[in-house]
Formats: C-alpha cells, structure tokens, sequence
C-alpha cells in the first residue's frame, strides 16, 4: 500500500517517516520529497507498506496527528500520472 504523507515538518527525515509507520507494520519504503534546487524538503512524502490492513490501521493513526508541531494528512497515494515530454519541441509528436 503506497500512501502520500503531506504537511510534514520541513525538518522531517526519510528515516523519521520510516520509523512513524514501523509502528504499524513493515515499511518498504519511505521517502520525504525534496526540491531538486535547493534540496530543502517540501513538506510531503510517501511511505509504503507491505501489508494493507497495516497501512490502513497506520492510515487511520497518524492522519491528522501532531508531529514535530504540524498536523499531518494521511492519504492513499494516486498513481503518478504521465506528464509527457518536458521540452519545447511539441511533447511525444512524431516528425
């Protein structure tokens, strides 16, 4: 179960998202986004879980718990959509 963590403190680890939802259950992955610039973290991430009855109870847990003085939000994470070509030369057209 992939789930997307929002409104995380700037401060927040991949290590300390890891260690939340360990609580729950075993956790694959967990990663806190960072800008690609500055690589300050922008207040989300996603945390993956092997079971699905685990991510739901830590789902139903940690959303809208307290954490490092923020409230965090706790979501099933939507598959990443295809964002096509990041250029200026007309995206996927073929010539």
């Amino acid at each position: 179960m992939n789930m997307y963590v929002s409104n995380l403190n700037f401060q927040t680890t991949d290590d300390d998202l890891r260690n939340l939802f360990s609580q729950y259950g075993n956790v694959t992955s967990a990663k806190v986004i960072t800008d690609r610039e500055t690589g300050r973290s922008r207040g989300f991430g996603f945390v993956e879980m092997d079971v699905v009855t685990e991510g739901r109870e830590a789902m139903q847990k940690l959303n809208g718990k307290e954490i490092e003085g923020r409230a965090m939000t706790v979501t099933i994470a939507k598959e990443r959509e295809d964002r096509g070509s990041r250029n200026n030369f007309g995206g996927n057209k073929k010539w």
